[in-house]
């Protein structure tokens, strides 16, 4: 995203529109229950890219593709009547993968506490074959060698 004010602002606002528009105005029976999650605007404020999440199945999914493709036209002359900028800007929708995205995370991480509590099985038990910090402190020696031998 653009770091001007202004664009952010605007995307913002566009980002309202267009889902209070999809609450209210588009009743497309493919149309699923949809989040509009962010917008996106070119820094000219000329093409805005407006992600979203849909719950449902993937049948689901493409239906409200589909829904929001045929309602594009109305978005946007719902964007163009809310915003006060000089142009309109075009829309394009992409589905947001950071559900999906967020499960593969999570599926990571539990495998990777799996792993450490084997581990953690593995180890209990077991020492070290040399010292547990084989690492010399400094001060610890400050005895020399010289004074032991006499």
């Amino acid at each position: 995203m653009n770091d001007n004010p202004r664009v952010r602002r605007l995307a913002d606002q566009i980002k309202k529109i267009v889902a209070r528009t999809l609450d209210e105005k588009v009743k497309d029976p493919r149309l699923g229950f949809v989040t509009v999650t962010d917008v996106r605007l070119t820094g000219d404020g000329q093409h805005a890219s407006i992600f979203y999440t849909v719950y449902g199945s993937d049948e689901e999914r493409a239906g409200t593709a589909a829904a929001l493709k045929a309602a594009k036209g109305m978005l946007r002359s719902a964007v163009g009547r809310g915003i006060t900028a000089r142009l309109t800007p075009s829309l394009e929708f992409f589905e947001d993968t950071i559900p999906e995205t967020s499960k593969t995370i999570e599926d990571l991480l539990v495998e990777a506490h799996h792993r450490d509590s084997e581990l953690e099985r593995e180890r209990a038990g077991k020492q070290f074959a040399g010292d547990a910090d084989p690492y010399r402190v400094p001060g610890e020696h400050l005895v020399d060698d010289d004074e032991d031998d006499e």
